[in-house]
């Protein structure tokens, strides 16, 4: 009888400790973070193949699949994506579009490179000079902790939990390493 006794106390403990346990699963918008990631990079460093892209003349079935959807679609897609606009990452934006072109050789020159983390880092620095070098480690310093706040602002924005911030970093850094290609 005794042995009986430790069972009926420890059964029900387990099996309440089982149904006690929950999977929490947090939702990652990884699309919405692509296509705004995608917008943001446009905007500040310009699109990649824009004159290319215009000089093609489209099918009949494209342009009548366009004016069909286009006006639905991209309201509804424009909505979408103005909702991470706020006048904080307005602001980050316009001073890392203006950093760019400061920028821009140096990426040209290989002195710069784009990590898989969202963030700009050194590459082959040798030919600069000490007061060169200074000022590149000023630029990527302001623009790293730009891109921070960027992410930061752009998870608040979407409503995405702050844990999850590198995430956004990296989906970032897929289009930042785009557009230097």
């Amino acid at each position: 009888m005794k042995f009986f006794k430790p069972f009926s106390i420890i059964l029900p403990a387990a099996t309440l400790a089982l149904f006690a346990c929950v999977t929490i699963n947090i939702y990652f918008p990884a699309e919405k973070v692509e296509s705004v990631a995608g917008e943001i990079v446009d905007e500040i460093r310009g699109k990649k193949g824009d004159a290319g892209e215009e000089s093609k003349t489209p099918d009949k079935r494209s342009q009548l699949h366009k004016g069909l959807f286009s006006f639905s679609i991209s309201r509804a897609w424009a909505e979408e994506v103005t909702t991470v606009s706020n006048p904080t990452i307005r602001a980050l934006k316009d001073s890392m579009k203006s950093r760019f072109a400061q920028m821009k050789p140096f990426y040209q020159s290989g002195a710069l490179k784009e990590g898989d983390d969202g963030y700009v880092s050194f590459g082959n620095t040798e030919g600069l000079g000490l007061k060169e070098k200074r000022d590149l480690k000023n630029l990527v310093d302001a623009e790293n902790q730009d891109r921070k706040a960027l992410y930061g602002e752009v998870a608040k924005a979407l409503n995405i939990d702050p844990g999850q911030i590198g995430k956004v970093a990296e989906i970032f850094a897929k289009e930042w390493q785009k557009s230097v290609q």
